[in-house]
């Protein structure tokens, strides 16, 4: 009988930490995030299955050309997935389908290289728009220009909403991927 119910014991132990241990890693490391809309298109699709850091942002600042998941400004309980087009101290003017970006370093502003957007998706159906980020203020935009609720509708958004960068597509396996930084020419 003790025999059965050390190996009971044994198999509720294993279980146990099983739990505790992916629990640690969703809370704490890497949350999954599944595309809901158009907005990245063409980089991320509807129905997409990701990764997301959560530790990165624990030891640095989001880059500019991150993909990052963030609380919705407007519903908190809403996640958004947006690419970091702004930091936080800069100007960012997006005048007739360009986006200049003004900063110490480049105090006449240049304009941001998107290689990553098609033409037709750089359409911005908001107008002419001007900002300056204060700490802690990032510009965000959707990759689908004419399809995205973003910074430009709502505002900057604040750090400390960002959940972490993206950093794998695990589906569809197809297009399973590996992320990282954008270098822009400037």
């Amino acid at each position: 009988m003790k025999k059965v119910f050390y190996t009971i014991w044994e198999i509720v132990e294993v279980f146990l930490i099983a739990i505790i241990a992916v629990a640690a890693i969703k809370y704490f490391l890497i949350q999954p995030f599944i595309v809901n809309g158009a907005s990245m298109e063409p980089a991320f699709v509807d129905g997409d299955y990701l990764l997301v850091d959560e530790v990165s942002y624990r030891l640095s600042d989001p880059a500019r050309g991150d993909v990052v998941v963030f609380k919705a400004p407007t519903n908190k309980s809403i996640y958004y997935i947006k690419r970091v087009i702004g930091l936080p101290g800069e100007k960012v003017d997006i005048t007739e389908n360009k986006v200049m970006i003004t900063n110490t370093q480049h105090p006449q502003g240049f304009e941001l290289q998107e290689p990553y957007l098609e033409s037709a998706l750089r359409q911005n159906p908001f107008g002419n728009i001007v900002i300056t980020l204060k700490d802690n203020e990032y510009f965000v935009m959707g990759d689908n220009r004419s399809n995205s609720l973003d910074s430009r509708r709502w505002g900057p958004l604040d750090r400390a909403d960002m959940v972490g960068v993206v950093r794998t597509r695990l589906w569809p396996l197809s297009h399973i991927s590996f992320f990282s930084k954008i270098g822009y020419a400037q």
